[in-house]
C-alpha cells in the first residue's frame, strides 16, 4: 500500500470511528504530510520506527514548539499503530521510542486589583448577579475545584464557625477557612435564594428556580464577568485557585500547608506555585527598576 493511501485510511478510521473532530483531522493531515514528505518514502513498508525518531528530531532543531512536537507526536505514532492493527505492517515495535513530555506551564493568575474588578461585575439586588458572586467568592476564598465547588452541600458548611468541609479527590477530606467577605455574601444568598427554595437537594449552590447549578454555566459566567471587568487573560473557574494558593505563598503560608488546603496528593504539584510566586516578584522588581531608571538625574 502506497503512504498516501495509508494516510487517507487512517484520517478516514478517525473521522468514521474515533469521531475527531474536523479541525483536528485537518491539523494530523498536515502532520502526515509534512511526515511523509521527510521521510521520501512512498511505500509504508519503507517506513521504520527510526523515520519517526528522525522527523521529531528534526522538529526539536528546527526549534518547533513543544506543543507542536507532542501534537506531532500523537498522530504520527496513532498512524503506526493503525499500520499495525490493520496488518500493513506487524513489525513496527515503537515501544523503544519515547513521546516528548509537554513542557510545564505557568497557570495564569490574576492580581488583586483584578480580582477585585472581576466580583465587582454582578448586580448583587438581582438573584442571578447574588448567586454568581457567591459562586466566585466561595471558589477563591477556599481554593475550591469546580467540581467541589458546584458538588458542596449544605450540611458542609458551617457559616457560625466560618469554615466549609470538602471531598476531593480520592474522597479525602478537608476542612477549609471562609474569609469575612464570602462569609457576608454566602449569609444574603441563603437568607435570599437558598432557603426559599422548597427543594429536597442537599447542595448549598442551587438557582433561584430550584435547579443545580453546573460546572458549564459557572465557567461561563465567569468569562463575561472578565470580559465586562477589561480583564484580557484567559481565564477559568481554576483560575481562581490558583490565585487563592499564589497569594497564600506570597503572605508567608508554608508550602506544606498550601498543599494542604488545595488537596495535591504531592507536593510537587503545589510548588507550581512557588514559581509563580517567584515570576511576580521578578517582574515586580524589573518594573520597579525600569521606573527608576527612567527618572531624570537631579
Amino acid at each position: 500500500m502506497t503512504s498516501l493511501a495509508a494516510k487517507e485510511e487512517f484520517l478516514t478510521y478517525l473521522a468514521s470511528e474515533k469521531g475527531d473532530d474536523p479541525k483536528t483531522l485537518q491539523s494530523y493531515d498536515v502532520d502526515l504530510k509534512q511526515f511523509l514528505s521527510f521521510t521520501k518514502k512512498e511505500d509504508v513498508n519503507d517506513l521504520t520506527d527510526d523515520d519517526l525518531d528522525d522527523f521529531l528530531f528534526y522538529l526539536e532543531s528546527k526549534g518547533e514548539k513543544r506543543s507542536t512536537i507532542i501534537r506531532k507526536s500523537t498522530c504520527l505514532r496513532g498512524f503506526y499503530k493503525f499500520l499495525k492493527r490493520e496488518g500493513y505492517r506487524k513489525d513496527i515495535v515503537l515501544s523503544s521510542l519515547e513521546s516528548p513530555k509537554p513542557e510545564k506551564r505557568l497557570p495564569t493568575v490574576l492580581s488583586l486589583e483584578e480580582v477585585e474588578r472581576l466580583f465587582a461585575q454582578p448586580h448583587i439586588n438581582e438573584d442571578k448577579g447574588l448567586l454568581d458572586l457567591t459562586l466566585m467568592e466561595v471558589a477563591f476564598s477556599c481554593g475550591l475545584r469546580v467540581s467541589e465547588l458546584v458538588g458542596l452541600r449544605k450540611n458542609e458548611v458551617n457559616l457560625k464557625n466560618g469554615y466549609l468541609k470538602v471531598y476531593g479527590k480520592r474522597k479525602k477530606e478537608r476542612i477549609l477557612p471562609i474569609r469575612r467577605e464570602a462569609l457576608q455574601v454566602m449569609e444574603e444568598y441563603l437568607k435570599r435564594i437558598r432557603n426559599p427554595i422548597q427543594k429536597s437537594s442537599p447542595l448549598f449552590f442551587l438557582h433561584p428556580n430550584g435547579n443545580e447549578v453546573s460546572r458549564q454555566y459557572f465557567f461561563l459566567e465567569l468569562k463575561k464577568y472578565a470580559q465586562s471587568a477589561l480583564i484580557t487573560k484567559n481565564i477559568s473557574p481554576h483560575t481562581l485557585r490558583h490565585t487563592y494558593a499564589t497569594l497564600l505563598l506570597e503572605n508567608g503560608a508554608e508550602l506544606r500547608k498550601v498543599q494542604e488546603l488545595l488537596g495535591h496528593a504531592d507536593i510537587e504539584t503545589t510548588q507550581i506555585y512557588t514559581h509563580l510566586s517567584h515570576k511576580k516578584e521578578e517582574e515586580a522588581y524589573q518594573k520597579g527598576m525600569r521606573r527608576n531608571t527612567t527618572k531624570k538625574p537631579e
